[in-house]
């Protein structure tokens, strides 16, 4: 009967799509290893006794071992359970699985608490929670004892195959438990996000070792709750615990969230005090806090001190090229890079990532292309998150044409893709085609994420579709469930303000109750200097002078609007705080990229070797624009000064500058693309559409907010930008 039974479950147990077992079921038959040493030990193998190591059936000998399994004549309880928990240990889990059904249908052998324990682990590596279940309901019916090792088992398959429910009921079952069955339950609350739940559970659980601290510690950090995860870290220090190297790696990357460096150097002591300094997986989570809190020397100080250990470790050398981007020091992160090269490293996808992020950020298009070569080079699989990073490179460096031939060349697509290349037409101010994909992407059926409609509301933004705006702000919240962040929220200020609608920015955040978010007032008073509102103006400042966020740039934004309209006395004023306050104007600044050279210019600027060419060249230009129906800006000069002097001001801009350089330096007709830290003023946006016309050159300016493409005397923004 109990044979019967086993058998019944057998059938039950095994997947659809697993063949019927046959003798040799478990695996299929080694090839013939005649003359080789395999024999000798076969021919020495108990197999009376049905015994099998079960550290043969881990990867490197799962041929030999099947085949002393396959040749045992009587296989005994033993031989089972090294066979199946070899397969969990293994990785093989779906062997485990048809060798317990196996198991099953020969009946010669009952299923021990080892075996189960084997099979829940393969049932949980597969996610395969039907299977697991149906164990979990042959133990119930079969009356097998469950201690709590073996109800551990049952736990930890239902939470790996993400059934918080069962794995619920199973722990509030348990008649017995110990820290692991503790640290299970909550790792799956905070594996679904409920933080609370797990927090409660943490603080009733009776038996809180280290394991259990670090569980509810990496877990509050994953869910964006770094404050009380520091909390609990400085409780876990003062009970006394011993901290182990997860403890540390996980308290490293906790002080690099917060760029707490202090915090940091105190746990490195500890560190050095522990002789834990060997370790490399303490070692690489030290040199990304030291990256993430700004201390890059400290971090290369490490690397090198350890060079001959993290040789063969590539995280090491990630670790180290992102640090140098995430710090704005591209050029040291490319030439780490080489030098990784140089030292016989390959170059993962995550490092080339990383490399492809400085180029980006700093606008290097022909070492980004060099970028893309190598990864065409080595044959690296262009997934979904290196994909995302080129499409990024080559839309910051001003080539959206590439950008979009990579996004459709990637195989795989997932949300962070689409928003790349959404991102991608919203800067470049093509709304409409950002929205168009928008559409094509949640017909592929991605769901997007709240970065997805921070880009989608950046382009109704830039092309001024306000209903279009509305109806998305409304809709990710209707239809997608998310919770407007103040990213969402100054998108819709800039969204009215850019389109002249400044009562209704107004009312929107009063509305909403972020009053107190500087940001938003920035962004009004930024609109109001576009539309020439001085009331609205001076209600953005007092509120940012109250938050005590009026910074330079608000200053600068007011002194200029008040000049503007020939306020001088308001200017003086405004001018005499910010000097009293020591509030210093970030100076404009453009630059281009020639021949692996980044040229730089501020206005007026002499210290350039080609100053005096660039000069002559630009007096020429600036004639023949005047010929062809370009008129100087004079009211943006925000000194007060003749109107000769103003023109002259208006005429040797950074951006001017940089683009006479671009023009002498490179062949008639070839695009030229420039960078500059703050908004391209609107005399110059006005001289670069003439210029574009004038030199029949494409020119693509990217400043702090977006990008502009001349070409033809037009630019893609419709002056609306």
């Amino acid at each position: 009967m109990a044979h019967a039974a086993r058998k019944a479950a057998a059938a039950l147990l095994l997947p659809r799509n697993f063949s019927s077992p046959s003798s040799g079921g478990l695996i299929l038959r080694a090839q013939d290893l005649r003359g080789s040493v395999i024999d000798d030990v076969l021919a020495r193998a108990p197999r009376g006794r049905g015994c099998l190591p079960s550290s043969w059936v881990m990867a490197r000998e799962f041929h030999d071992a099947r085949r002393v399994f396959d040749d045992t004549p009587k296989r005994t309880a033993p031989a089972w359970t090294a066979a199946i928990a070899g397969c969990a240990r293994g990785g093989r889990h779906a062997d485990g699985l048809r060798a317990f059904a196996e198991m099953l249908e020969e009946g010669v052998a009952a299923p021990n608490a080892f075996v189960l324990a084997g099979v829940l682990r393969c049932c949980a590596g597969l996610r395969d929670v039907e299977s697991g279940r149906r164990v979990h309901g042959w133990m119930l019916r079969n009356g097998v004892h469950l201690d709590v090792v073996l109800c551990n088992s049952v736990l930890d398959m239902y939470a790996k195959c993400g059934d918080q429910e069962r794995s619920k009921r199973a722990f509030e079952a348990m008649a017995e438990r110990d820290a692991v069955s503790w640290n299970i339950v909550i790792s799956v609350c905070l594996q679904n996000g409920d933080v609370r739940r797990a927090i409660q559970l943490f603080d009733e659980s009776p038996l809180r070792d280290p394991s259990s601290w670090n569980t509810i510690i990496s877990g509050l950090m994953r869910n964006g709750c770094a404050a009380e995860a520091l909390d609990r870290l400085c409780k876990m220090a003062r009970a006394g615990l011993e901290f182990s190297h997860y403890t540390y790696s996980t308290a490293f990357s906790l002080a690099g969230m917060l760029s707490l460096l202090d915090m940091g150097r105190q746990l490195h002591g500890r560190v050095v005090v522990a002789a834990l300094e060997g370790d490399a997986f303490v070692r690489c989570s030290l040199m990304d806090m030291y990256c993430k809190c700004g201390a890059m020397e400290v971090a290369l100080l490490i690397f090198d001190r350890w060079s001959w250990l993290t040789g063969d470790v590539k995280f090491a050398w990630s670790t180290m090229v992102a640090g140098y981007v995430q710090n704005g020091r591209e050029e040291q992160a490319l030439e780490f890079f080489r030098r990784m090269l140089r030292d016989g490293v390959a170059a993962d996808q995550f490092i080339l990532t990383s490399v492809a992020a400085a180029c980006a950020n700093a606008g290097m298009v022909e070492q980004g292309r060099q970028v893309h070569g190598f990864v065409e080079k080595l044959g690296h699989r262009l997934d979904a998150p290196l994909a995302s990073a080129i499409v990024d490179m080559y839309s910051k460096c001003g080539n959206l044409e590439d950008a979009r031939r990579i996004f459709d060349k990637a195989r795989t697509k997932n949300v962070a893709l689409w928003t790349s290349m959404l991102c991608s037409y919203a800067s470049f101010g093509q709304g409409r085609m950002a929205l168009e994909f928008f559409n094509r992407m949640t017909a592929e059926n991605i769901t997007p994420n709240e970065i997805t409609l921070v880009a989608v509301l950046s382009a109704c933004c830039h092309s001024g579709l306000v209903s279009k705006g509305e109806h998305y702000f409304n809709l990710m919240q209707e239809e997608y469930g998310i919770v407007p962040s103040i990213e969402h929220f100054n998108c819709m200020v800039d969204l009215y303000g850019r389109a002249g609608m400044l009562g209704k920015a107004k009312n929107f955040i009063e509305e909403h109750n972020i009053n107190h978010e500087a940001i938003v007032w920035k962004t009004l008073l930024s609109a109001c200097r576009l539309h020439k509102h001085i009331e609205y103006a001076k209600l953005a400042s007092e509120k940012l002078v109250q938050l005590e966020q009026c910074d330079a740039g608000s200053y600068v934004l007011m002194s200029n609007m008040y000049a503007t309209n020939s306020k001088w006395f308001d200017t003086f004023k405004l001018r005499s705080s910010m000097r009293e306050r020591r509030v210093r104007k970030q100076p404009g600044q453009s630059w281009i990229h020639l021949k692996n050279s980044v040229h730089s210019f501020v206005a007026g600027d002499v210290s350039h070797p080609k100053s005096a060419e660039i000069y002559a060249y630009l007096e020429k230009l600036m004639e023949r624009l005047k010929e062809m129906g370009y008129t100087s800006r004079n009211d943006l000069v925000v000194h007060d000064v003749e109107e000769e002097q103003r023109e002259t001001t208006l005429k040797f801009h950074s951006e001017k500058l940089a683009i006479a350089f671009g023009i002498i330096s490179t062949p008639i007709g070839m695009p030229l693309r420039i960078f500059k830290n703050l908004r391209v003023c609107e005399d110059c946006h006005e001289a670069i559409k003439f210029i574009s016309r004038a030199t029949d050159r494409e020119i693509i300016a990217r400043d702090l907010y977006r990008f502009h493409h001349f070409k033809d005397g037009r630019c893609s923004c419709e002056d609306f930008w």
